[in-house]
């Protein structure tokens, strides 16, 4: 199976196009359905302040993102750790346009052209959960993972929730991989001999075959003649 990485951010903001910037990412590796323990994680500096409603979320003052790298000093770095991995994000056209923006400050391609394939767990949530609050929070608790240690949002800490949830969200895609290694059983379940049941054969009233050829006959007159359930008469003559 391919290389996954689930991937979070944290910005200073909800709008990149007027400047806002990412102050956190964090990446969580996966390797046939198992954390790998392998991770990315970093704190950068904006070179901003956070919008008010954005630091109640995360909490990442501008003191203590200072002294952090700025996205220039990390790009190439971070490519590298999700080069040739399937990318999992909840919500990914927030985080991909931050990522976009990011990338073109310092001349590179989009983040789409570094990585074979993006998934998104929001919009596999809304498909299995219509209806339903499908936020990082809500799965949590649909799925029985724990999350009382999220007090604030944090790129690492979601991405290894959301790495719990994406396993949840795809479990049923368990019954469709081969464990090649797993010891093979070979225990039969009870079977039972049908040969000496005798199976009733109802045969259909007058009324019941005038109603079926009157049935036949308009599905006849509505195909021209080419209905398939009705025989023709050479064939009705050799019957």
């Amino acid at each position: 199976m391919s290389r996954q990485i689930v991937l979070d951010t944290e910005t200073t903001g909800l709008n990149p196009g007027s400047g806002d910037r990412i102050i956190e990412i964090a990446g969580v590796e996966l390797f046939n359905r198992r954390l790998t323990g392998k991770r990315y994680h970093t704190y950068l500096n904006p070179g901003r302040a956070s919008h008010p409603d954005a630091l109640k979320v995360h909490g990442l003052t501008e003191e203590f993102l200072a002294d952090k790298p700025r996205f220039a000093q990390i790009a190439a770095e971070l490519l590298e750790f999700v080069s040739g991995a399937e990318i999992i994000i909840h919500n990914a056209p927030f985080d991909r346009a931050f990522l976009d923006v990011e990338l073109d400050r310092v001349n590179l391609p989009a983040f789409a052209q570094h990585v074979p394939m993006i998934t998104d767990t929001l919009v596999m949530a809304k498909m299995q959960f219509p209806g339903k609050f499908n936020n990082l929070d809500a799965l949590c608790k649909r799925f029985g993972i724990d999350n009382a240690h999220r007090t604030l949002h944090g790129a690492l800490l979601d991405a290894e929730l959301l790495a719990e949830v994406y396993l949840s969200l795809t479990r049923g895609q368990d019954s469709l991989v081969i464990d090649l290694e797993a010891p093979q059983q070979h225990a039969l379940a009870p079977t039972q001999a049908l040969e000496h049941f005798i199976l009733p054969v109802i045969a259909p009233s007058t009324e019941e075959m005038r109603a079926h050829q009157s049935i036949l006959a308009k599905m006849d007159k509505a195909t021209t003649g080419k209905s398939i359930w009705r025989p023709s008469q050479a064939e009705s003559s050799d019957a």
